[in-house]
């Protein structure tokens, strides 16, 4: 009898603590970035993430190429498009303590730039290395979850 109430017990705080999780959500914002070798200033919208892109790609200056935005339910899956034909689909599962785990696909059209996964922390910009374009500029996505 005790067993069974145990079980009983555990079961209801089971099923209290599904909607719960489920209730989870992040807030995603990323950017596309063209990176290259020529002197000159770098795009001001980028000025908050300039130190990081020059110690990931090590490039001379960078511009803004677009930038989209999404909010999802962790777990789920959702699109964010950056402009230019490019665009990420995320798949957003289980966290940490601080970070949300993310499988991240960048596509332009329907080529595959990238398929990673990343553990984003908010706050934290991740950046994503892309194609290099015939005039040696880089194309990169900073990822920064809110």
């Amino acid at each position: 009898m005790k067993t069974t109430r145990l079980l009983l017990g555990l079961l209801v705080f089971a099923a209290w603590l599904a909607p719960v999780r489920a209730a989870e959500r992040t807030s995603l914002r990323a950017i596309l970035v063209a990176a290259s070798n020529d002197k000159g200033p770098s795009d001001r919208r980028l000025a908050a993430y300039e130190p990081t892109l020059r110690s990931i790609l090590r490039f001379e200056s960078y511009r803004f190429l677009g930038e989209g935005s999404a909010s999802l339910a962790v777990p789920a899956q959702g699109t964010i498009s950056l402009g230019q034909g490019h665009h990420l689909e995320i798949e957003t599962e289980g966290s940490g303590k601080d970070s949300i785990r993310l499988r991240v696909s960048w596509l332009e059209g329907d080529r595959v730039h990238m398929r990673t996964v990343i553990s984003q922390r908010p706050g934290v910009p991740s950046v994503l290395g892309g194609p290099r374009r015939g005039d040696g500029e880089v194309y990169a996505v900073i990822v920064v979850g809110r």
